[in-house]
């Protein structure tokens, strides 16, 4: 197991090709899943620099807070509710370009201006999402929806 991220290249993509690697490589060989979604959670964040990156797992028919890092989260979202809601309703990756104009935002933190959530599987069934917040406007693209839907499918094979 890796116990360090090291971060090369200056464009996103060259970003992500070094970081996932190193994601596959920190959960390799430990098999609970709250240590592998910390560590993968504190890597995306240091590797990319988001503003907010956390998960919220599916519980009674809810979105619960799991490890995230970043500012203070809201802790419970609704079936259907916020960009979370949404991609846990939809069963896809949302890109929010601006969350002030995206209908029934959860405002968590007024300092966050772009979002990407990504659904993750176990059987078929949504069991969390991914959540990653930015402070800048229109912070997420085609390139992110790759490589966060990549990590995604790291975290839905680590559900047991």
């Amino acid at each position: 197991m890796s116990e360090s991220i090291v971060i090369s290249g200056t464009t996103k993509k060259e970003k992500y090709e070094v970081l996932v690697p190193q994601i596959k490589a920190l959960v390799d060989g430990e098999s609970d899943l709250i240590a592998n979604i910390s560590n993968i959670v504190a890597a995306l964040k240091q590797g990319m620099d988001f503003f907010w990156v956390g998960i919220y797992f599916v519980k009674n028919n809810e979105l619960v807070l799991g490890p995230f890092q970043g500012p203070v989260a809201c802790t419970r979202i609704a079936f259907g509710k916020g960009v979370c809601g949404a991609a846990w309703k939809e069963g896809k990756t949302m890109i929010v370009e601006d969350v002030e104009k995206f209908p029934g935002h959860i405002s968590c933190s007024s300092e966050s201006r772009s979002e990407i959530v990504i659904p993750c599987f176990k059987d078929s069934e949504i069991f969390a999402v991914l959540d990653v917040d930015s402070n800048k406007l229109n912070d997420f693209d085609e390139t992110d929806k790759a490589y966060l839907e990549h990590v995604g499918k790291i975290i839905s094979q680590l559900a047991v």
